[in-house]
């Protein structure tokens, strides 16, 4: 299964935190799952450590070495994907949150996700 980490969910795996529930950490460590984190979560880390905004435990080049550590793949943002972004319903108005929705539908992958309104998107989103 190719699995797509939302930024929050791909910062609490390589934190360990609290948050990430068991059934989370069970599918991102299971054998059979390709982790992937998109550019547009380390953007987003990036973006919102620089304004002091978010919980960002780590910078973007900290949270990009975890991420290569941890052998998650990562996934470019391509024109495909930006183009998605039109016909997505306005579930949700976060442009981070959209693109990765994009990219989920578009590759295909499942997003896993703990924001409840990302996971309105699609039935094949995982939230957790």
């Amino acid at each position: 299964m190719n699995l797509l980490l939302d930024t929050h969910v791909a910062l609490w795996a390589i934190t360990d935190h609290p948050k990430l529930s068991q059934k989370a950490r069970d599918l991102i460590q299971s054998p059979t799952a390709s982790v992937w984190v998109s550019v547009a979560s380390i953007w987003e880390i990036a973006i919102k450590r620089a304004l002091g905004r978010g919980e960002m435990p780590v910078s973007s080049q900290e949270a990009l070495r975890y991420f290569e550590a941890s052998d998650y793949q990562l996934l470019s943002v391509e024109a495909e994907h930006a183009v998605a972004v039109e016909d997505l319903p306005m579930h949700h108005q976060d442009p981070f949150d959209r693109i990765l929705v994009a990219q989920a539908l578009v590759e295909p992958m499942r997003l896993m996700t703990h924001d409840a309104l990302v996971a309105l998107y699609s039935d094949t989103i995982i939230q957790i």
